[in-house]
C-alpha cells in the first residue's frame, strides 16, 4: 500500500515507489469536490477556461471528448510547476432520446428541459480523463433515471428555486429535486456529477493511490 502524506493547502502527496504524486482536479463544480472529499481524497482545484461548443452528437463521445480536452487544459497550465501529478477532468451532460442536454441557458429553457423529462426515463453520461505525465485514461458512466410527472406548477416552482441554473439536464438528484426522482439504474454520484467509485478504482490501476 502507498504511504499517504498530508501537507498543507488541501493537497494529498501519494508515495509510490519512490514516486510523489499530486491530485488535481480540473474542475471548479462543488458537487465534484464534495464528492471527492466524501472518499477521503484530498486534492488541488485547478480550472481553465475550454470552448465546449462542440459539434460532437453521441452523448458518450460527447462527455469523453470535454473530459480529455479540460484535462489537458490542466495539465498545460501545470506542467513546468508541477514534477508528478495526476489530473482527473469529468464532464457531465444529460440525454433523453439521444438529444444531449447541457446547462440550461435560462429559466425558460430550464422548464423547457423538465417539460421534456417528466414522466420519462433519460441517461446521465459522465466522462472522466486520468493524466498523469506518461499515463491517460478516459471512461464513461452512464446511469438511467426515471422521473415522475411533474406538473407546470412543479416544474416553475423548482426552477424559481434557481437550483437548476448550473446544472445538466436542469435539475440536481441531491436537491430538492429528489422529490421527483421514480428510480434510477447505475452509480447515483454519476448523476451528481462525478463516479468518485470508479475514479477511485482507476487511481489505483494508474498507481496513483
Amino acid at each position: 500500500m502507498p504511504k499517504i502524506i498530508f501537507k498543507p493547502l488541501d493537497t494529498v502527496y501519494v508515495v509510490w515507489k519512490g514516486i510523489t504524486m499530486e491530485i488535481i482536479l480540473a474542475s471548479g463544480s462543488p458537487r465534484r469536490k464534495e464528492l471527492l472529499q466524501q472518499i477521503g481524497l484530498n486534492f488541488t482545484v485547478v480550472t481553465s477556461d475550454v470552448d465546449e461548443s462542440v459539434s460532437i452528437t453521441d452523448p458518450k463521445d460527447y462527455v469523453a471528448f470535454l473530459s480529455s480536452l479540460k484535462a489537458d487544459a490542466v495539465r498545460k497550465l501545470i506542467e513546468k510547476k508541477k514534477n508528478d501529478y495526476v489530473v482527473i477532468g469529468a464532464d457531465t451532460i444529460v440525454s433523453y432520446k439521444n438529444h444531449i442536454l447541457t446547462k440550461p441557458k435560462d429559466m425558460d429553457n430550464a422548464k423547457e428541459i423538465l417539460r421534456e423529462l417528466s414522466g420519462n426515463t433519460h441517461q446521465v453520461y459522465t466522462g472522466v480523463t486520468l493524466v498523469t505525465l506518461d499515463t491517460r485514461v478516459t471512461f464513461v458512466e452512464k446511469t438511467d433515471v426515471q422521473l415522475y410527472d411533474m406538473s407546470d406548477d412543479e416544474i416553475s416552482a423548482y426552477v424559481e428555486t434557481g437550483d437548476c441554473m448550473d446544472k445538466a439536464g436542469a435539475y440536481g438528484i441531491q436537491g430538492r429535486f429528489a422529490a421527483f426522482i421514480k428510480g434510477i439504474e447505475g452509480d447515483y454520484n454519476n448523476v451528481v456529477g462525478l463516479p468518485v467509485s470508479r475514479v477511485y478504482q482507476e487511481l489505483k490501476k494508474i498507481n496513483a493511490l
